[in-house]
C-alpha cells in the first residue's frame, strides 16, 4: 500500500480534497503548533546543561557625598554560573521532552491519517448521495409513467380509485425521500468545506461520479510491521519512554547538586578610574537535600505510577491496532457476501413485481400486492447503493489502520524540500 493510500482509488478530486485539507485544516494546524512548542520546550531544556552568563552595569549620584569623591559609583559586573550534572538529572528531562517531542510528531501524523480518512470517507458518503438522488430521480419518473397509466385505466372503468391514491402515495414518498437527501448532499457539502479549511457557506465545487472499483486487499504483513508503522502506536511508545526518563529525572532529584559560579566587577567613583581596580572571585556549591518530608519520594512514586500508566496505554493500543485490521477484513468479506445477497433478492424482486403487474392488468390479483412488489425492488436498489457506500467506508478503514508516515505541505516547507 502506498504511503498516499487514497491515490489507490484512482480519484483525482479526492487528490485535490486532501491535498487542501492537508494545507488548511485548522485541527491539523493545531497539531502542528503543538509540534512546534515542544520543539520549543526541548531547546530550552537543552540550555540547562549550559552556563549561564550575567552581566550588569549600575551608575548612580548619592547625596550628601559618601566616601566617593562627588558621590558618584559606576560599576560593571559579570557573573556565571553552571551546573555540573553529576547525577544525569538534566539529561534525563531533555531525553524525556526529546520523546514528547517525537510523540507529537507522531500525533501529528495520526492527525494527517484521520484527517485523510474523514475525507475520504465524506467524499465518497457525499457521492453516494448524489448517486442517490439520480436513482430518486428515475424512481420518481418510473412511478409517474405508472400512475399515468392507472389514471388512464381509470377512465375505461379497469382501474379502482383506490388503486390511484395508493400511487400517488408512492410518488409523494418518492418525493419526500428526495428532499431528505438534498438535505444530506448540502451538509456534506458543508462538511467536506470546512474539513478543507474554508467556509461551509462557500461550499467546494466538484462533479458527481460514482463509486471507485476497489483494488486488491492490501497486504498486511507481520504484525510487528504494524506497530513500527502506525504513528499512534509509536507516540503511545515514545510517551512511555518519556515517562521512563521523568523517572530517573525523579531519582536524581534526590542526590547532591554540584554548581560552578564565577563574578567579576568594576567598581569607581567615576568612569576615568573605572578600570583601575576589578574584584573576582571562583566559587564550587555542593547542595545537598537533607530533608524534604517526602517531596521527593513522592514525586519518584508518581513518576512511577505515570510511566506503568503509559504502559498500559501503550497495550492497550497495540491491541487496538490489532483489532482495527482484523475487524476492518472480516467487515469486508461480510459486507461483499451483503451485497451479493441484496443483488440476490432483487433479481427476485424485479421477477415477483412484473408478474404481479401482468396479473393485476389481466385482473387476477389485487394493486396493492403490486404496489408492495415495486417498493421492495425500489427499496432493495437504495440498499444496494447504501451497501457498497458501507463497502468503500470499511476500505477506507483497513487504510486507516495500515497507514503510516507521509510527508504534508507543513512538513515538507519545514524541511525545505
Amino acid at each position: 500500500m502506498p504511503d498516499l493510500w487514497w491515490t489507490v482509488f484512482q480519484d483525482q478530486q479526492l487528490n485535490t480534497l486532501i491535498d487542501t485539507a492537508l494545507a488548511n485544516n485548522f485541527d491539523l494546524r493545531t497539531a502542528w503548533e503543538r509540534l512546534r512548542a515542544n520543539s520549543a520546550i526541548v531547546t530550552r531544556e537543552k540550555s540547562f546543561k549550559l552556563p549561564k552568563a550575567d552581566a550588569s552595569v549600575n551608575a548612580a549620584e548619592s547625596f550628601p557625598q559618601p566616601d566617593f569623591v562627588g558621590g558618584e559609583l559606576v560599576r560593571i559586573g559579570f557573573s556565571a554560573d553552571y551546573e555540573v550534572d553529576l547525577w544525569g538529572r538534566i539529561q534525563a528531562q531533555i531525553d524525556a521532552e526529546q520523546y514528547r517531542l517525537e510523540a507529537s510528531r507522531a500525533d501529528y501524523q495520526a492527525a494527517a491519517i484521520t484527517l485523510s480518512a474523514q475525507i475520504a470517507s465524506t467524499w465518497y458518503q457525499l457521492q453516494t448521495a448524489e448517486n442517490r438522488l439520480a436513482l430518486i430521480d428515475l424512481q420518481i419518473a418510473t412511478n409517474q409513467q405508472i400512475l399515468e397509466l392507472l389514471e388512464a385505466r381509470f377512465g375505461n372503468g379497469q382501474v379502482r380509485g383506490v388503486d390511484i391514491l395508493r400511487q400517488r402515495q408512492l410518488v409523494e414518498a418518492s418525493r419526500g425521500r428526495r428532499i431528505d437527501v438534498e438535505a444530506q448532499v448540502e451538509t456534506l457539502e458543508h462538511q467536506l468545506a470546512v474539513l478543507c479549511g474554508q467556509p461551509p457557506q462557500v461550499g467546494i465545487t466538484y462533479q458527481a461520479d460514482t463509486l471507485p472499483e476497489l483494488p486488491p486487499i492490501p497486504a498486511t504483513g507481520l504484525p510487528s510491521e504494524l506497530v513500527d508503522r502506525r504513528p499512534d502506536v509509536r507516540s503511545a511508545f515514545l510517551s512511555l519512554m518519556g515517562a521512563d526518563r521523568d523517572v530517573a529525572r525523579a531519582i536524581s532529584a534526590k542526590y547532591p547538586r554540584l554548581s560552578i559560579n564565577a563574578s567579576t566587577s568594576l567598581r569607581s567613583n567615576n568612569l576615568q578610574n573605572l578600570l583601575r581596580d576589578f574584584a573576582y572571585s571562583f566559587a564550587g556549591n555542593l547542595l545537598a537535600p537533607i530533608y524534604y518530608g517526602k517531596e521527593l519520594q513522592a514525586e519518584v512514586e508518581r513518576s512511577e505510577a505515570v510511566k506503568n500508566q503509559r504502559w498500559y496505554e501503550y497495550g492497550q493500543i497495540v491491541l487496538l491496532a490489532f483489532q482495527e485490521v482484523e475487524d476492518a477484513l472480516i467487515l469486508e468479506e461480510k459486507q461483499r457476501e451483503r451485497i451479493s445477497n441484496l443483488e440476490e433478492q432483487l433479481d427476485i424482486a424485479e421477477q415477483t413485481y412484473e408478474q404481479l403487474r401482468i396479473q393485476y392488468f389481466n385482473g387476477v390479483t389485487n394493486y396493492l400486492e403490486v404496489l408492495t412488489a415495486l417498493n421492495q425492488q425500489q427499496q432493495l436498489r437504495f440498499d444496494i447503493l447504501n451497501a457498497n457506500m458501507q463497502l468503500v467506508d470499511v476500505r477506507i478503514s483497513l487504510y486507516r489502520a495500515l497507514a503510516g508516515d507521509f510527508a504534508t505541505g507543513r512538513q515538507l516547507e519545514e524541511t525545505g524540500s
